[in-house]
Order: C-alpha cells, then sequence, then structure tokens
C-alpha cells in the first residue's frame, strides 16, 4: 500500500533556526534578531493549525502531539525523520545526525508505542559509528514495488541503507544529488517524491549521468508517470510532497504555496490528473527549519 489516511504530526513550542543541522541544510535562513525569532515560533503555530485544519477538512486523520519545553527540540515539527511505520506491522526507528533530534526522537517514541507494531528494527545503534539514516527524509519509498531511493549525505549513509533494506525486504538505488554550489542535498525527500502513479524528481540536481539516466529508468519502469522539476524549483520545496488518501480513499497531493507558486501550468496540470492538490502556507516553517510539507508529515499504516 503506498499511500495512508493517517499521519502523525508535532505541534511546535520552542520551533527555530537549529543550528546542530545547519552546517549540512542549505534550505535553512537564520533568524535576524531574538524578536524576529519569536515571530517565527509565532507564525509556526499557526501555520501548523492551518495545515492540520486543512488536512482534515478533506479527510486525513491526523494525530496531532503536543511538543514540551524541554528538553529543547526545534525540529521537533518535523517527525518522518525519526521513525517510519509499513503495512506488515514494522516500526523502524532511526539513526539520527544531531544530537537535539536524538532527544526529539526519545519524546516520540513513547507517544508512538512500539508494543503497537509486531516488529520493532532499531538502528540507533548506527549513531556510535558517526552513520545516520533520517526516515523518510533519507528514504524515499516506492511500497508497492518495495524500492527505495536514496540520495547520500552526512544524514543518509549506504551502510545503513543496505542495513535497512536487508530488515526491509527492499531494494535500493542510491544517487548523489547536490545544489548549485555543489553542495550535497541533505534530504532526499526534498530531491524526490513518489506516489501512487506519478514521480517528481530533479533530475539536474544528479550531476552523475549514468545516475540521472539510471534513477529517471527505474521511476518509469515502475510505472509512475515523471514529472522533472528544475534546481530553482528544488528549492523553493517542490520536490517536497506527500500524497495521502483523502475521505473516500481518494488521492490528495500534499506541497506547499512555495512549491505550487514555483510549478509551471503545465506541470500542476499533470499532477492535478493524478491527485487533488493541498497547498499550506509553510514559509516561516520552511525559512527557519529548512524543510516543508512532507517533513512535518509522518505516515501511520498500522
Amino acid at each position: 500500500m503506498q499511500t495512508t489516511n493517517r499521519v502523525l504530526m508535532v505541534r511546535p513550542v520552542r520551533f527555530a533556526f537549529n543550528e546542530e543541522t545547519a552546517a549540512n541544510n542549505a534550505f535553512q535562513v537564520r533568524s535576524a534578531s531574538a524578536e524576529a525569532a519569536r515571530q517565527t515560533q509565532q507564525r509556526a503555530v499557526a501555520e501548523f493549525d492551518a495545515y492540520v485544519d486543512l488536512l482534515r477538512s478533506h479527510g486525513v486523520s491526523v494525530d496531532v502531539l503536543e511538543d514540551t519545553p524541554e528538553p529543547f527540540t526545534p525540529d521537533s515539527i518535523f517527525p518522518n525523520n525519526c521513525f517510519s511505520t509499513h503495512d506488515d506491522g514494522t516500526l523502524v526507528v532511526y539513526p539520527m545526525f544531531a544530537p537535539n533530534r536524538r532527544r526529539e526522537r526519545a519524546k516520540l517514541l513513547p507517544h508512538i508505542g512500539t508494543g503497537r507494531y509486531s516488529r520493532l528494527v532499531d538502528l540507533t545503534n548506527w549513531e556510535s559509528r558517526g552513520k545516520c539514516l533520517e526516515g523518510t527524509g533519507s528514504l524515499i519509498l516506492d511500497r508497492e514495488h518495495r524500492m527505495a531511493y536514496a540520495c547520500l549525505s552526512p544524514r543518509t549513509d549506504r551502510d545503513v541503507v543496505h542495513a535497512w533494506a536487508e530488515a526491509l525486504d527492499y531494494d535500493y538505488f542510491l544517487f548523489d544529488a547536490s545544489d548549485e554550489q555543489g553542495t550535497p542535498v541533505y534530504h532526499t525527500n526534498v530531491v524526490m517524491h513518489i506516489g501512487s502513479t506519478v514521480a517528481v524528481v530533479c533530475l539536474d540536481a544528479v550531476r552523475d549521468a549514468d545516475q540521472r539516466a539510471t534513477l529517471k529508468g527505474l521511476l518509469e519502469e515502475s510505472g509512475k508517470t515523471v514529472v522533472s522539476i528544475t534546481l530553482a524549483q528544488m528549492h523553493q520545496f517542490a520536490g517536497n510532497m506527500l500524497e495521502l488518501q483523502g475521505k473516500q480513499a481518494e488521492p490528495l497531493l500534499v506541497m506547499s504555496q512555495t512549491a505550487r507558486r514555483s510549478l509551471t501550468t503545465k506541470q500542476l496540470l499533470t499532477l492535478s490528473q493524478h491527485a487533488t492538490i493541498l497547498s499550506p502556507d509553510l514559509t516561516a516553517i520552511e525559512q527557519a527549519g529548512g524543510g516543508s510539507a512532507r517533513c512535518m508529515l509522518a505516515e501511520i499504516f498500522s
């Protein structure tokens, strides 16, 4: 099953620019002052609440977890990096790059309830070796075909991808992706999205011609309509999308207003032929957090 109608979201309480992740997340923008940072938190809460309302109004079941002020976890609004659930009853817990994101994971797990799942795959021991894999930020899953895509970065290690694939019986394709300055893209879910019938990908970010051709070919062979986006669109979070199920299991494609405005009429027409597009305003969250609509949604499959 590629999509679900249930997600977990974490309402921010101390959302802010995360110093511990900024070294390899080129999408983050530092607040100009303490007052600007305070306003960012207020705007983030308003954007979050409007996003939840939008999803619920279209029939998506949203579990909202209230964050706590302590310990300080500025990126807790992006829970999809800490864990993933799968329709065979598996819960996977992931090794995180930043120490404050590991504290965030510790907050989440009691709420998720590991005892609800028939199998736990705990990969956190890789942290002691300096190796990370940040959930469905690092891994883009074609669940129907049991295929995972991942661009390598300090947050996505090839050895951990291999261990994950062995545990979940998936094939995988690794590639390198970088921005205009040659900086590796921190998470794969900024580069690409896979839905039931469509895939969105920034092929321009994949500089190696063989990798680029293989990636495009794999997506086409899986039966997906491939929508290619530019590097400029990638920087407007046009790759950061997620397909969900609505009231009657109809497909919904979630992307931010920033992403939607960056797309061409032709691209939007193609995407709208596959799903109803929902586009919340997430400007403050995108600027300070360096993540967007997909990053805020942790899919619940069981």
